[in-house]
């Protein structure tokens, strides 16, 4: 047997702060709901890191730092459930063991094995998901006219209304008000969403990032926002409880996120640790509930980390009827993507 080596306490602290194979730091590339220290420092806490945040918004943005970034500079990529494919073609994500995430504990409609895998292999997992739809403040409007979508152009509103200022969700929300499913959406049939589309905007007061619609509609600004969500509202129901949000009978649309390694990663053994932390029960849970916004865990089973007033605000009990009644994102090639960007940008312009 060979003689066992002990070090002094100094000596191991400095072993491991200079010895590469003893990681220190996790770098992920995040949303902003992973900023929230009550999610990330139980982890921290538990492997004994530290855990560096790059928020960003849009994938486009996202890419656009990892393309600028050295490899390895990135262990964890946050990316819209959509936009994994893309990421998977452009190399930025690496292949998941098979077998390690929790999906049999999903809901299963937000399992999405074909957004989250690329010819049989699993490069990434949904961690959280909700609904575009229309959130309102029911003091200043009749809920019961939320349930049509029509009464946002019908006059009654206008100049009342914010959109939130993301084409994908917004040019879904027309295409179901025109009976056109977001997976039917073609190069052909954008045409016939721009009198719509323009429509909403004419109504409408403003065309917000998420800070600004939330904000717009806090005060007062607005009294309605096309495209929000419980996302939006959820974390201003505690200061005012008239803040809502309702699928309309044209349905709405479901935005999900989904988390993996990055190509490259220095650690990836440890990355693995924190997108499995990440969909646990508990992380679940607390990603749920970020100070950011709140979403649906992907994890059915967080809602036993979840208080009876989280679950109200998030209307746990309703999500096999909203699930059943929401579309996912429209998911467009190039020349479909740039020409919804180019009718939104015309509509930004009118």
């Amino acid at each position: 047997m060979a003689k066992k080596t002990t070090f002094p306490v100094a000596a191991v602290s400095l072993l491991a702060v200079t010895n590469p194979a003893l990681p220190q730091e996790l770098n992920a590339l995040v949303w902003c709901d992973h900023t929230d220290p009550a999610l990330i420092e139980p982890f921290e806490q538990q492997h004994g890191i530290k855990v560096n945040l790059k928020e960003y918004e849009g994938t486009a943005a996202g890419l656009t730092i990892l393309d600028q970034s050295q490899p390895g500079d990135w262990d964890v990529l946050v990316i819209d459930g959509v936009d994994v494919h893309r990421a998977v073609e452009g190399g930025y994500l690496a292949e998941l063991p098979a077998g390690e995430m929790p999906t049999a504990d999903y809901f299963p409609e937000v399992v999405m094995e074909d957004n989250n895998s690329v010819d049989g292999k699993v490069y990434a997992v949904t961690e959280k998901f909700g609904y575009n739809t229309i959130s309102y403040d029911k003091s200043k409007v009749d809920p019961a006219d939320m349930d049509d979508m029509a009464a946002l152009t019908s006059g009654k509103y206008d100049g009342r209304i914010a959109i939130y200022d993301y084409y994908l969700p917004v040019i879904g929300l027309v295409a179901l008000q025109q009976g056109i499913k977001t997976a039917d959406i073609t190069s052909e049939n954008l045409p016939t969403l721009k009198e719509p589309l323009f429509g909403l905007r004419k109504a409408s007061r403003q065309v917000s990032d998420v800070v600004s619609a939330q904000t717009a509609l806090a005060t007062g600004e607005v009294d309605i926002v096309v495209g929000g969500g419980e996302w939006l509202t959820a974390v201003l129901a505690a200061d005012n409880a008239n803040l809502d949000w309702t699928i309309p009978k044209q349905g709405g649309l479901r935005w999900a996120q989904s988390i993996g390694v990055v190509e490259g990663s220095t650690q990836p053994d440890l990355a693995l640790e924190f997108v499995k932390y990440i969909v646990s029960p508990e992380g679940q849970a607390r990603l749920a509930t970020s100070s950011c916004y709140w979403g649906m865990p992907a994890n059915a089973k967080a809602g036993d980390s979840l208080s009876a007033e989280q679950k109200a605000v998030l209307r746990w009990d309703q999500q096999a009827d909203y699930l059943s009644r929401a579309q996912l994102y429209p998911i467009p090639d190039a020349e479909l993507d740039t020409a919804m960007q180019d009718l939104w940008t015309e509509m930004l312009n009118q």
